[in-house]
């Protein structure tokens, strides 16, 4: 990749000549070289600069934004030439979902690693639409997420199942009843993850099959935070069968019992639309196909 680019990124993120000139082990003024080349290449000026910081101005905002996805393209196509000379190794970078990536994509990569002992994973846990930016922006080469969804620039396969349930605290008023209605369910406060998110958008779903939506929400980042909060009184909420079974086990939570529920929905991959992927990514996601 031009080198120019390069450095213009480090000083970008960096915001400082100094520290950027560190990291990169060149001079100061190669640092600056190499930006006010590039500056002139492109016939525009790209920083802001004072004796106290180095900002990006809307242009340096343009040309950075398409440097990174030039500097990842970059090593992707250096990843797969790779793979023509050696063994499966170097990095792998997977994007997931949450519920996937914080409690069943540990042992995924524990088993990759027994067989491939040489590649270096790097795993970033986001929700379901910024999966979907990050691979898009080819930041990942691998991505997992809650849910399908459709996009004509990557290929998005369903490749396994996730049951979900209403959960309440073990000591919950709704236990005492012989029969929960939905009137019971539509007074409660109930625990929401964030827009984007695939726990959401099945929470969505939640309410329409249950036919209402409650007045009563409180949306939370987390389903760690959601289930702390289900302990503590605040509310009940739909959450997956992966994220609670130690809770379900120690007797902390429980299902609610309701007709239509469990609910049923897929993991999808997330891959490039192209035949070319990394051995990395291929081994990687042959692993979850197929075991």
């Amino acid at each position: 990749m031009d080198q120019a680019l390069y450095v213009f990124i480090t000083v970008a993120e960096q915001q400082n000549f100094t520290r950027a000139a560190e990291m990169l082990h060149m001079t100061q003024p190669a640092v600056s070289n190499h930006i006010h080349s590039l500056e002139r290449s492109l016939n525009i000026k790209l920083l802001e600069r004072t004796n106290k910081y180095v900002r990006l101005n809307k242009a340096g905002e343009i040309v950075y934004h398409h440097a990174k996805d030039i500097l990842n393209l970059h090593t992707r196509m250096e990843n797969l030439l790779d793979d023509l000379k050696n063994t499966v190794s170097g990095t792998l970078s997977i994007g997931a979902s949450y519920t996937y990536g914080e409690y069943v994509l540990p042992y995924k990569i524990s088993t990759l690693l027994r067989s491939y002992p040489l590649l270096n994973p790097s795993i970033t846990i986001r929700n379901t639409n910024e999966i979907i930016d990050l691979m898009m922006h080819h930041q990942i080469d691998v991505g997992i997420i809650e849910g399908e969804s459709t996009n004509e620039r990557l290929k998005i396969t369903p490749f396994a199942q996730d049951r979900l349930s209403v959960i309440a605290a073990s000591d919950h008023p709704l236990f005492s009843k012989k029969k929960i209605s939905l009137l019971d369910l539509h007074q409660e406060r109930w625990l929401v993850r964030e827009m984007g998110s695939g726990t959401r958008e099945m929470q969505q779903k939640c309410f329409k099959q249950l036919d209402f939506y409650p007045k009563n929400v409180m949306t939370l980042g987390s389903t760690q935070v959601i289930k702390e909060s289900i302990e503590a009184g605040l509310g009940i909420s739909l959450l997956s069968h992966l994220t609670i079974k130690k809770e379900l086990a120690l007797g902390r939570l429980k299902l609610v019992n309701i007709k239509g529920f469990p609910m049923i929905r897929h993991f999808s991959l997330v891959t490039p639309n192209s035949k070319f992927q990394t051995k990395a990514a291929e081994v990687f996601v042959d692993l979850l196909i197929n075991e």
